[in-house]
């Protein structure tokens, strides 16, 4: 992704305010192509994991694209079905995934028929219990997977997600004792820094499905999850897509020889869609230093007006962001600078590693009023950005390629914030 005009940045700015997101329709779209173009095999389905970025202007594009979608609560159903997507389980466009049913996602999974992938053995005795004798798929932790850090596998012992694979007979059994059949196997091993890991993981998950899937007399479709990853430090790399397209035709063939039956093949990318096509735009409000002295080194502090109210990965997990200073030449001398947020939080840092140490950028030095965008903060960048110190969301801001712009959600106000709370009286 190139870096935005730097006078449309400062009329955005001007107008809006900062901090504020801003949308590359152009990038989206390239990269919902090249997964079109690595699942367009018989029997092969996209699948867009929407905890991502559920925008409803992204969900749209999804949906005119033909992606189905991956929802974890019942409201990302809801905004689902909002945006176009088709309820039901012929076919199950929207399928809900989780380990524990909170809040509405019972009600919502059966009213609007969505096919339920189960997580946790215990789901099956709740859907019992609410009547249901439907379809299931069924999540299994293979026992591997990987993540950019340790907080984010998504298969092994450490991890939560899914049954067992040992428990999976048991889980099956279960399932067809109350009347319901399993129609999925599904796993999500998680998207590593290194695709040729990701290649080795997949095969050895359809080893796996393939040896289970005998197993199963009323499979129909096999998930082999998400996990394509996207290269924050070099956004331009390019990844040979081609070999997954190879593994999904290859894949398909194995698994349906070993049911006996065609199944449909599924993924379900979230980061890859979305990640190189947003960016953070905040402002520089002062640069200050801290100085040497027994406790450590001194550092060179640019405080933003952006937090990680606005993007938590850096102080969640360390997670790297490009950063520049707009307008700024990248031949000017560099210095070392900790980028800054607002809020009442020693983590609220941009530049940290995943041992929470600062990381100072080399950057040219920034003066107050100069803007810096965070790049790369598609995935989980505004999906995950909250009220914390009773702050506002930031407004988002689509551009398509014709240079039009469209505001997709304001600027949250404090009534915004306040808006849940109440004085009511509670008789229990």
């Amino acid at each position: 992704m190139s870096s935005h005009d730097p006078a449309l940045l400062r009329r955005l700015a001007g107008s809006l305010g900062t901090p504020f997101w801003l949308y590359d329709a152009s990038v989206i779209r390239s990269r919902i192509a090249a997964i079109r173009t690595i699942t367009s095999g018989e029997g092969v389905q996209a699948r867009f994991a929407m905890k991502a970025c559920p925008a409803t202007k992204v969900l749209k594009e999804m949906a005119a694209a033909g992606i189905w979608i991956d929802a974890v609560s019942g409201n990302e159903a809801l905004r689902a079905l909002r945006a176009g997507h088709a309820g039901g389980q012929e076919p199950p466009v929207i399928c809900y995934t989780s380990d524990v049913f909170r809040d509405n996602a019972l009600q919502v999974v059966l009213e609007n028929g969505l096919l339920p992938n189960i997580g946790s053995p215990g789901m099956i005795r709740e859907l019992a219990a609410a009547g249901y004798r439907g379809k299931i798929s069924l999540r299994v932790n293979p026992g591997f997977g990987h993540g950019h850090v340790n907080s984010c596998d998504t298969g092994g012992p450490s991890s939560k997600h899914g049954i067992w694979h040992e428990d999976l007979a048991n889980a099956n059994a279960a399932a067809g004792a109350v009347g319901m059949k399993v129609v999925m196997l599904h796993a999500h091993i998680g998207s590593g820094p290194q695709f040729d890991e990701l290649l080795e993981n997949l095969g050895r998950l359809v080893d796996e499905f393939s040896r289970e899937a005998i197993l199963l007399p009323h499979l129909e479709a096999v998930s082999l999850g998400g996990g394509i990853p996207h290269n924050y430090r070099d956004p331009h790399a390019v990844l040979p897509l081609e070999k997954l397209a190879e593994l999904f035709a290859r894949a398909r063939r194995q698994l349906s020889e070993a049911a006996g039956r065609p199944l449909r093949l599924e993924i379900e990318p979230g980061r890859y869609y979305v990640a190189p096509a947003c960016t953070l735009v905040t402002r520089v409000t002062d640069v200050k230093e801290t100085r040497d002295n027994p406790k450590g080194k001194g550092a060179t502090f640019a405080m933003v007006d952006a937090g990680f109210v606005d993007l938590v990965r850096p102080a969640m997990y360390g997670s790297w962001h490009g950063i520049e200073v707009v307008g700024r030449s990248p031949d000017e001398l560099p210095e070392p600078i900790v980028v800054a947020g607002p809020l009442c939080e020693s983590g609220d840092v941009f530049t940290r590693d995943d041992a929470e140490l600062l990381q100072p950028r080399d950057l040219p030095r920034p003066v107050p009023g100069d803007l810096l965008t965070l790049r790369d903060a598609g995935a989980y960048g505004y999906a995950m950005s909250s009220n914390y110190n009773s702050v506002g969301r930031a407004p988002q801001v689509w551009l398509e390629p014709d240079g039009s712009l469209q505001l997709i959600s304001r600027r949250e106000t404090v009534e915004d914030v306040l808006k849940a709370e109440t004085d009511e009286p509670l008789a229990v």
